[in-house]
């Protein structure tokens, strides 16, 4: 019976096309507004590495000074000084440490006549890779001697080593940046964590471009490599590289890995004990709690989802819910000329029942074709605002969660137009309509 009846719904697109034509496109620009604005918040608000998001954590230690500071107060900066990074990355918790901070990037080219390429990249310890879980082409990560000592060596993304080298292994070459020679260790595959979590910088970073290289972070310190972003100084201090790494300002990153989640309080315990012993030697005069994020944290506490983003959703639902009351009335126009027939159907012995199912599912059957065209211009709306510049042309994107979502949202919604219109349409008295024909 049902598929008699899908075969009856798909025949009845046919009658007055016009009307069941309105009714698709009203239903399909609804659904694929909502689901274009869905789609940027699913993107946004994913997971980048789900599966150890629980065991990342990067803490908020307030070094700033005591004056002006009432208790209670919320620090307003994530980053920390080298002191502290310096510190916790020589110290033995956690099963991987990781310090980074971004920086950019002058390359020669292999071939001098094709100038230099300016790349944007990071400095991180060694252990970034497997806590990132970052793939790698060709090659490995440098060395534990090469990380400690800060050697001049580099892993670079697929991208810039194929700009530079083509589709060849350039493992043991050579790439100059800054002037000097750095040793190609390894060649990362295309990774791109969205949002990128580890380093942030504006919502424009946390959905920028991939890292075009790493270099290790005692090589850019030892280098004095200008970081790329923002930094907060709260006291003035001493001009110099040495003096920036003796002072309080805060301009790096810290993450640390643990075996399991349930790990979290005995990371907590040790950061409260490391600012203790520095409150000794006249630091932390604050007495602020120590702060400490997991990723799904740290993404709520940097807002990368904004309430510009979430106030977009429920506009379009509210334009979708719209669309669904001008949909019921094209609905009610349809079956209303039809009351003949259906008075007809019930005169020769079909129950109420069976015209609610008949009606509803000829109500499915203009979901699912206004499904098909709201994929369409989901699509093609997600296409237009990919072209905005910032971080909408990465997360404009659909996949297929959303793709599936889109289908149960348009059928969904012409079932819930259709329930009145089919709750009118079993009303239908046989007597009246087979003495007024």
């Amino acid at each position: 019976m049902f598929s008699y009846y899908s075969w009856l719904g798909f025949r009845s697109l046919r009658r007055n096309p016009w009307l069941t034509g309105l009714m698709i496109l009203i239903l399909s620009v609804g659904v694929a507004a909502s689901v274009s604005t869905l789609t940027i918040l699913h993107m946004m608000s994913a997971d980048p590495i789900p599966e150890k998001s629980d065991r990342l954590f990067s803490p908020i230690l307030d070094n700033a000074p005591a004056s002006g500071y009432h208790p209670g107060e919320r620090y307003g900066d994530e980053q920390m000084s080298y002191r502290d990074v310096h510190a916790l990355l020589n110290s033995d918790i956690g099963k991987y440490r990781a310090g980074l901070y971004g920086i950019s990037a002058l390359i020669e080219m292999p071939r001098k006549d094709l100038g230099v390429l300016e790349v944007e990249g990071m400095a991180a310890s060694r252990d970034f890779f497997p806590m990132m879980q970052v793939p790698m082409l060709y090659g490995e990560r440098w060395s534990v001697a090469d990380d400690k000592n800060g050697a001049d060596v580099v892993v670079l993304s697929r991208k810039t080593s194929e700009k530079m080298f083509g589709a060849e292994n350039p493992v043991g070459r050579t790439a100059t940046m800054w002037g000097r020679s750095y040793l190609i260790a390894g060649v990362m595959d295309n990774w791109r964590p969205l949002p990128r979590f580890y380093r942030f910088n504006g919502r424009n970073s946390a959905f920028g471009n991939e890292e075009g290289f790493i270099v290790p972070f005692y090589s850019a310190m030892r280098n004095q490599t200008p970081h790329s972003g923002g930094m907060s100084c709260s006291s003035k201090r001493e001009p110099g590289w040495q003096a920036l790494l003796d002072s309080e300002c805060t301009w790096l990153t810290f993450w640390v890995e643990m075996n399991k989640a349930s790990e979290r309080p005995q990371l907590a315990a040790f950061l409260d004990a490391y600012v203790s012993e520095q409150q000794k030697l006249g630091r932390f005069p604050r007495h602020a709690p120590n702060l400490l994020f997991d990723v799904r944290g740290w993404l709520q506490e940097m807002k990368v989802v904004g309430d510009d983003e979430k106030m977009s959703v429920w506009l379009a639902f509210g334009f979708l819910m719209l669309c669904l009351v001008n949909t019921i009335g094209l609905l009610l126009a349809k079956f209303s000329a039809r009351a003949a027939e259906i008075g007809v159907r019930r005169a020769l012995g079909a129950t109420r029942r069976q015209i609610f199912l008949q009606v509803l599912i000829e109500t499915g059957v203009v979901g699912l074709v206004g499904a098909i065209s709201g994929i369409l211009l989901s699509v093609l709306f997600l296409k237009l605002i990919s072209l905005q510049a910032g971080y909408l042309k990465t997360v404009a994107r659909m996949d297929w969660e959303m793709l599936l979502l889109t289908v149960a949202m348009s059928v969904l919604a012409a079932l819930l137009a259709g329930l009145l219109p089919t709750w009118r349409a079993c009303q239908i008295t046989p007597a009246i309509q087979l003495k007024s024909q």
